[in-house]
């Protein structure tokens, strides 16, 4: 499973709220909707996130094996 728990920590360290998210970069609620329950988003997404907060993917996206 693909969890997001460390984006809200590099948005924390990027001084960027999901408020500014939403406000200044347009970021869709939906997607942030699913990215806050750990549901599917697109790599499209992924990539958008990575590009506002400059940051690579495994700083906001981890896999987890939950059969261990």
């Amino acid at each position: 499973m693909i969890v997001y728990d460390k984006l809200w920590e590099t948005m924390k360290a990027r001084g960027i709220s999901q408020y500014k998210l939403l406000k200044e970069y347009r970021f869709s609620s939906g997607q942030l909707d699913r990215l806050r329950k750990n549901d599917n988003v697109s790599t499209y997404t992924l990539n958008q996130l990575c590009s506002i907060l400059q940051c690579r993917l495994e700083d906001i996206a981890e896999f987890r094996d939950d059969t261990v």
